[in-house]
């Protein structure tokens, strides 16, 4: 586990990078050259944090030399099952996490946000069944599904590094 000083300046960075997401036209222009219009529209469908956070982990990917098509759209497409879940929800799912199932299970007490939580929880499987559906090859979708815990040590692995580098 990190330092409980590493893990804060993480989810920091993360709660504002949340907030102030966004994404280009140019760079949604841009996916249309190298995904299907159904992959398209699951980014689309993306909250926009995610969407930023796919783009982020492509580039990192792609900073690291990474050509694979597969790998690139698993990077981009990994977190589509969130859905459009909010920023609070967010971090009680990784105060959760971090301190105890006592923190969910107080979290599920706010209206609404029990379901969200399991989409939170289920996210992976979630994300690979939205990319099957979207025509990602069975490769992509257990790269998305295995994210976590990479069952495939070179491309899994460089799909955890860029999601935990952003």
């Amino acid at each position: 586990m990190p330092s409980s000083r590493s893990w804060w300046g993480s989810r920091t960075r993360q709660f504002r990078s949340h907030l102030r997401a966004h994404v280009s036209p140019l760079e949604r222009a841009a996916l249309a050259s190298w995904v299907s219009p159904a992959q398209l529209e699951v980014f689309d469908a993306m909250h926009v944090a995610d969407q930023r956070h796919g783009l982020d982990v492509v580039a990192t990917l792609r900073d690291e030399g990474s050509t694979d098509p597969e790998l690139l759209l698993a990077g981009l497409l990994h977190d589509a099952g969130k859905g459009d879940t909010g920023v609070w929800p967010r971090v009680a799912y990784a105060l959760g996490q971090h301190y105890g199932s006592s923190v969910g299970s107080a979290a599920r007490l706010v209206p609404g946000w029990s379901a969200t939580l399991d989409r939170l929880r289920d996210h992976a499987e979630l994300s690979a069944a939205i990319a099957a559906r979207a025509g990602c090859t069975p490769r992509t979708v257990e790269l998305i599904r295995h994210q976590d815990a990479p069952l495939d040590d070179d491309a899994g692995r460089l799909l955890q590094l860029a999601d935990d580098a952003n």
